[in-house]
Order: structure tokens, then C-alpha cells, then sequence
């Protein structure tokens, strides 16, 4: 085996070994640390071109997996890995880092090589203003057609939306980091590509070029990232890492979930049988000693066999956790007109908006363009320069910060929620202890007893979110709250919001995630514009690909002109008229209502069982039904578009 390292965030592995379509193999490993197990006897593959990806829970060992595969320095007990014979890996760690006085472009050439090493002393002797090592450079660049290769740094670069490549890193916020090291990485154009939480800290836009990016690669994937649009639409192949073993599923993450749900169910009856046959397995190990002697060696073998199955727990529980929120009165919060700058760059103009009883909200919009800002002015955290926020008397707020909570390490994970409360009020005279509570939230009763030092960085995100939720708030601000959560944990946390009796603000850049749970958007546009839009992400995309089509495009370089956005963002700032909100609520009724008439039609005409009169009536209600859909969801769309009071 030969390693070359090229950086500590990206190398090339060499393996000599011949294996017919299989770039990677893993054979038997095994990985303690202390006594605790993270995985044993793992066996799995990767062939050419497949893009897998790597699910589990927080703690579970996969950042471990991919650092061993990796070669970055993590041991493991036993086992072999073996690799395609001079493989070149590519691999983007979680948290990248790199030399802070390092400009964005010297980064992207770290990763060496003649070309590289020739580029970057053209960009030092560039800064430098050195004429005569600037010629030499071209000169030698022009022999060996190296400008192509700069060229495609910067595409790159641009494309992710990095535009200054003499930038140093240390300047650079988490996001544009995390861009950068992800270009360094694309860059190596590797055979493996390894990916640790590629989406995380990264707006949506920047996701949704990632994955138009990765999709059109041939080259073979294997990348751990909570964003399950993401998953289903990049990724081929599952690899499920669950109580120290792994499994896989040949398709993608809707795949995953259905299969899942069979592996579990399967294995849930099997454990319920265990138990029943036990029973009566162990009432004959009981009797008399005498008899014990006569035995069949093989049925106490079996006995044994079968105690351990019993033992196990069954696996993915769906309890409802119906907790009990601190009543709220019908005030909520209203702002009044609020405008915020930070010197020339504008986050809020003239904002108004009254926020409703039980209403479940989302903010998106692109990195810098004040999603965050919003929510610490909403709690008091930074002061407007204009307007003000009413905040009504009753509201609770329970706030989850991107920055997390700082815990004091020596302390306990149970001791860190029973200093905020011993129990939560489920309503009725139901109460659920802090234990119970973290058991929901996947801390089991023999971690809850580990020291917070103890924990990775996605359990001590959990752990925050638990004290957040412990405090009984009535009107929950999750900023960021996808940020380094497993997906297993995001799906609990789905569950909890959906219930919840309070309200909910958002900011995330999970789209699946707040699909789940928002029911209206705040859009972010940058410069104080700010939309609101009546309906999840997936809906608001559909509308954004509706209103292109039908915005005038410029024919010079066949994008929306610009005084046509522009007028339709003024168009949207136009208040409803009360006539004109009843006609949207009826409408949304009408719409419903026809979807459901023409859906049942579709069917009655596939079934094959209509008579000749009314197969002919039903065919011609179709198409007339269809036009008015049309007309009313137009009328929609238009009445939408527009901005509520």
C-alpha cells in the first residue's frame, strides 16, 4: 500500500490491487474506542461509478468509517480495507482546514503537481508585481497549456459563487469554507469521491448546483449528508450503519425507507417470536437438577441461542410525543415597519407583518442575505434602526442558535437537563421525566451517565436541542437546527414540530425538512426584499419555474429581464384587498375540490368497467374540468403572488 498525501483535506491513495469493477472493498472491520464498539465485522463494496450513501445516527462511527477508509490517521482493531489498483481518492472532511494567511486560490492548488506548483507561482509573482518571473511563468505556461487548467479553478470557483481568489481563508464565514474546500476537492477529479456533509453551512442554491453537479459525474461516491433530497436524487445505492453492523439497499433514499421499514418489521416479529418460544424454553431449563443431567446438549446450545435474540430490543419505535406547550394568547408578535442596514448592505426595509396564532413558518433565502439578523430581532438580540417589534405577553420563546449552547464538559449528559427541568409536562396529569425525554431524543439510559466531553460534535447538537425543548416553550426559533443532526434525529424532530401546540420559525437550508413541517415561507432576496409565499419549499420552486416561463425574456442573453423582476417583486408588495383574501381562501377550496373530482375521474376511465354512456360522459367532463382547474389555479397563483397583510 502507498499513500501520497497532497493535503490534509485531500490526497491521493494508491492500492496496488486488481479487482474487476470494485474500486473499494471493505472486509470484516472492526473499530473500539475505549469500550466502547462503533462497528464490528463490517463488510461492504463499492463498485465503479455508484454513488452511495452512508446513513446513520450521531455517535455511530461515521466520520470514524470514512477517516479510516481515508487513510487520515484513525486506526482501527481489525479487518482490511482494500482498494482498485492506484485509486486516487478525493476526500472532503466535515470541518475543513487550512492554513489561514492561504488565499482561496493558493488552496486550490495545494493538492500539487507540475501544473499546480506553475500556477501558483504565476499568482505569487502576479501579486508581487515581479515582471521577470511573471514572463518566465507565461512562457512556461503556454508550452505546457496550463491556462486551461486556471481556467477551470476559476469556473469553479465562480460557480459556487467564490469570487475573490486572493481572499485569505482565515477571512472566509463557514459556508464560503466549506465552497472553497469542496472546488479543492473537485479539482483532484478523482476516481472516489468522499464526501463528510458536503450540503452542510451551504445556502440552497449552492445544494442545488452541488447536486446537478454530482449527478452528472461518473465518478464512484461515497458521502455521509442529512439532506434526503439530496440522498435520493444523487445517490444509487444505501449503506445503513445500525447497532455495529451494516446494511445495504440498492436503491435510493425512498428505496432506502421502504425496505428499511420491512427489515425492521421482519426483524421485530422475529424477536417477538424469540420471546414466546423462550418462555417455554426456559421453564425446561428449570426443572429438577436430576433431570438436567439428561439433557440434549444440543437443545441447552439452542436455549442459549435463542435467550440472546429474546434479549434485543425492537427497533424503531413511533411514539407520538404529545408534549404540552405553555398556553398562547392570540397576540403573537406584529413588526411594525422595521428596517435594519449594516452599512450599505440593507437586511430589512419598511417590514411589516403580524405573525398568527399556531403558524409554522420557514426563512430561506442565500447566505448574507439576513435570515439570522431577522430572528435576533425578533428576540431582542439586535435592535432595529426603524420600526419596532410588538411582542405579545403570553409568548415563550425556546431559541436554537447556530452557534449551539456552550455546556460545561465535566458535567453529565442527564445532569445537563435536569438543571433546566426534572420533568415535561405532557398535559392530563402526564408527566415524562428528563430521562424519558432524552431516550426519545436517542441518548439510552447508559449514555445519559457519560460525561458531555465524551460526545461528538452531532450528539452535543441533540443535547442542545433537548434543553431547548425541556423549557416548555410556546413559540419555538430553530436556526439552523439540520446543521451536523443525523437524519434519524431530524425525523423525530419532524415529528415533534408537526405536533407541536405553538408556533414555529425555521431557518434551514433542508429542503425536505421544511417541507415536513412549514405550512407559508419567508423569501429572502437580498437588499430589504422580503416575500411571502403562501406554501412549502417544494411548492414555492414549482412557482418560481411557473413565473419564469412566463416572464419576458430578453433576447440577448435569453434571462428575465430585470426591470421584469423588478416589477413583479413591486406587483407582490401590493396588500390583499379583504375581497380578494376571501377569494383566495375559496379558491383554494374550489381547487382542492377539483383536483379530487379529476383524480377520481382519471380513474374511473382507466378501471374499465364504465358503460358506453358513461365512459362518453366522463370524457367529455375531463377536458372542461381541466380548463377550469387552470383558470382557477391561475387566478391563484396571481392572488398569491401578492403580499398579505
Amino acid at each position: 500500500m502507498r499513500i501520497n498525501f497532497l493535503y490534509e483535506n485531500c490526497f491521493v491513495l494508491n492500492f496496488a490491487c486488481d479487482m474487476a469493477n470494485t474500486v473499494l472493498d471493505v472486509q470484516h472491520l472492526t473499530k473500539r474506542i475505549g469500550s466502547l464498539v462503533l462497528f464490528k465485522d463490517i463488510s461492504f463494496s463499492i463498485e465503479e461509478g455508484r454513488h452511495v450513501g452512508l446513513i446513520a445516527r450521531n455517535g455511530a462511527g461515521k466520520s470514524s468509517l470514512l477517516n479510516i477508509i481515508c487513510g487520515t490517521g484513525e486506526d482501527y482493531d481489525s479487518g482490511q480495507i482494500v482498494f482498485r489498483r492506484d485509486l486516487r481518492i478525493g476526500y472532503l472532511q466535515q470541518h475543513p482546514v487550512y492554513p489561514p494567511e492561504m488565499t482561496v486560490m493558493q488552496v486550490c492548488f495545494i493538492h500539487g503537481g507540475p501544473s499546480c506548483d506553475l500556477i501558483r507561482q504565476y499568482e505569487e509573482a502576479l501579486v508581487a508585481d515581479n515582471q521577470e518571473l511573471l514572463a518566465e511563468c507565461i512562457a512556461r505556461m503556454d508550452a505546457g497549456e496550463v491556462w486551461d487548467y486556471e481556467t477551470r479553478v476559476k469556473q469553479i470557483l465562480t460557480q459556487l459563487q467564490i469570487t475573490d481568489f486572493n481572499q485569505p481563508v482565515g477571512t472566509l464565514s463557514g459556508g464560503q469554507l466549506k465552497r472553497v474546500a469542496l472546488a479543492n476537492v473537485l479539482l483532484t477529479e478523482p476516481d472516489l469521491l468522499v464526501l463528510d456533509e458536503p450540503t452542510n453551512h451551504l445556502d440552497i442554491s449552492m445544494i442545488e448546483w452541488v447536486e446537478r453537479y454530482l449527478k452528472e459525474r461518473n465518478v464512484s461516491m461515497l458521502m455521509v449528508t442529512h439532506d434526503r433530497y439530496f440522498l435520493d436524487r444523487v445517490c444509487s445505492e444505501i449503506l445503513e450503519l445500525s447497532d455495529e453492523t451494516i446494511y445495504s439497499y440498492h436503491g435510493n433514499y425512498s428505496y432506502y425507507l421502504e425496505k428499511r421499514q420491512e427489515r425492521i418489521d421482519a426483524r421485530n416479529s422475529q424477536i417477538q417470536r424469540a420471546n414466546n418460544l423462550y418462555r417455554k424454553e426456559l421453564e425446561w431449563m428449570r426443572r429438577m437438577p436430576m433431570a438436567r443431567g439428561h439433557k440434549a446438549k444440543y437443545r441447552e446450545d439452542n436455549f442459549y441461542a435463542l435467550e440472546q435474540l429474546a434479549k434485543q430490543r425492537t427497533e424503531d419505535r413511533r411514539a407520538v410525543l404529545d408534549v404540552k406547550s405553555t398556553y398562547i394568547g392570540s397576540k403573537i408578535f406584529e413588526a411594525n415597519y422595521i428596517s435594519k442596514s449594516f452599512g450599505d448592505k440593507v437586511i430589512l426595509k419598511d417590514f411589516y407583518y403580524n405573525f398568527t396564532r399556531y403558524e409554522k413558518m420557514g426563512i430561506i433565502g442565500a447566505n448574507g442575505t439576513g435570515k439570522s439578523t431577522f430572528v435576533k430581532l425578533l428576540l431582542g438580540l439586535e435592535q432595529p434602526d426603524k420600526g419596532h417589534i410588538s411582542v405579545g405577553q403570553t409568548v415563550r420563546f425556546g431559541y436554537y442558535s447556530q452557534e449551539g449552547m456552550k455546556f460545561d464538559d465535566r458535567m453529565k449528559v442527564i445532569d445537563a437537563v435536569r438543571d433546566i427541568a426534572e420533568y415535561v409536562d405532557l398535559g392530563g396529569g402526564r408527566k415524562l421525566s428528563a430521562s424519558q425525554f432524552l431516550q426519545y431524543f436517542l441518548f439510552p439510559p447508559d449514555e445519559q451517565y457519560n460525561y458531555i466531553y465524551k460526545l461528538s460534535g452531532g450528539e452535543r447538537r441533540r443535547l442542545y436541542l433537548c434543553t431547548v425543548l425541556m423549557r416548555s416553550p410556546n413559540f419555538l426559533i430553530l436556526d439552523e437546527p439540520t446543521n451536523d443532526l443525523d437524519i434519524i434525529t431530524l425525523q423525530i424532530l419532524e415529528e415533534y414540530l408537526i405536533d407541536f401546540k405553538g408556533c414555529v420559525i425555521i431557518v434551514s437550508h433542508d429542503r425536505y425538512f421544511m417541507d415536513k413541517v412549514v405550512d407559508h415561507l419567508l423569501v429572502f432576496h437580498g437588499n430589504g426584499d422580503v416575500q411571502d409565499f403562501p406554501g412549502n419549499y417544494t411548492q414555492y420552486r414549482e412557482y418560481e419555474d411557473q413565473l419564469l416561463k412566463s416572464t419576458p425574456v430578453d433576447k440577448t442573453d435569453d434571462k428575465p429581464t430585470a426591470r421584469s423582476v423588478r416589477q413583479g417583486r413591486e406587483h407582490s408588495k401590493r396588500k390583499l384587498s379583504y375581497k380578494e383574501k376571501r377569494e383566495l381562501e375559496v379558491l383554494t377550496t374550489e381547487i382542492e375540490q377539483l383536483e379530487a373530482e379529476k383524480h377520481q375521474l382519471e380513474q374511473d376511465l382507466c378501471s374499465g368497467t364504465l358503460s358506453v354512456e358513461l365512459l362518453t360522459e366522463k370524457s367529455r367532463r375531463l377536458p372542461a374540468l381541466q380548463r377550469e382547474l387552470d383558470a382557477k389555479s391561475d387566478r391563484w397563483l396571481e392572488l398569491s403572488e401578492i403580499e398579505e397583510e
